[in-house]
């Protein structure tokens, strides 16, 4: 039977209103008043400094929580799919199988070493967005942050609670499904790459399976990677531009 699998990345939520990675706006783009995003989005920032971890992380992300799908999470939602976003957007859309191997803005998991497997449990943004404190007074937010994350001076294991998201100095473990991952990449006979910049290790190994079995490889994007591989069909377009040419629109 064939097989055909999405790997997707922030250009197809853009149309939502969500910001892409690497843009002028981006989520790596900008930072906190004192450090990059790089240096943000790290687990060592998380233990160290969590208080400016989880402002910076409420800021950027957490704001975007209630934003709704677009057309193609939509059209997304009956497909095999593998999203590098952790926007959450198209499990809204339907998709009930995705896989996000990225993490998902609306879960939190107890702090644990890498490898252990933890439940995810609703994060706690709307309990902080109707707090009563000014939530322009960063002090007062870090401090609220702080409280809700169970953590005092540092995250303690088994205790305190961390964002579920993968960060740059983090690896692909079962809690973010990477076994699931990696036999839909097995499984495939096409691979569609949709709104990402290859930019993240997910895509290379989706990459190097689709070549080894010698899949169709597909890349949607206005202004793709010039991977220089031959035999890749590039789309160069927006995500919904590829699904309204496929629809015949």
């Amino acid at each position: 039977m064939f097989q055909k699998l999405f790997i997707t990345g922030a250009g197809v939520s853009k149309d939502s209103g969500i910001p892409t990675f690497r843009g002028a706006d981006g989520f790596w783009t900008i930072g906190s008043s004192n450090f990059t995003p790089q240096e943000m989005a790290t687990r060592e920032m998380y233990c160290e400094n969590p208080a400016e971890f989880l402002l910076w992380y409420y800021k950027r992300f957490a704001s975007y929580r209630h934003i709704l799908p677009n057309e193609v999470h939509f059209w997304l939602a009956d497909k095999n799919l593998i999203t590098q976003n952790i926007d959450g957007l198209d499990g809204k859309a339907g998709n009930t199988q995705y896989i996000s191997i990225h993490g998902r803005l609306d879960k939190v998991t107890v702090f644990q070493k890498q490898e252990n497997m933890v439940p995810l449990h609703d994060a706690p943004w709307d309990i902080v967005a109707n707090s009563q404190i000014d939530l322009d007074d960063d002090t007062l937010l870090k401090r609220l942050l702080l409280e809700l994350f169970k953590i005092k001076d540092h995250p303690e294991y088994g205790h305190s609670l961390k964002p579920f998201v993968l960060l740059f100095d983090e690896y692909y473990t079962e809690l973010y499904r990477i076994s699931e991952a990696e036999q839909e990449m097995q499984s495939a006979d096409s691979v569609v790459f949709m709104g990402t910049s290859f930019s993240v290790n997910i895509t290379s190994i989706a990459l190097r399976y689709a070549l080894r079995n010698n899949a169709k490889i597909e890349i949607v994007d206005p202004d793709p990677v010039d991977l220089n591989i031959s035999g890749i069909e590039y789309h160069r377009m927006t995500a919904n531009e590829y699904i309204s040419e496929l629809n015949g629109a």
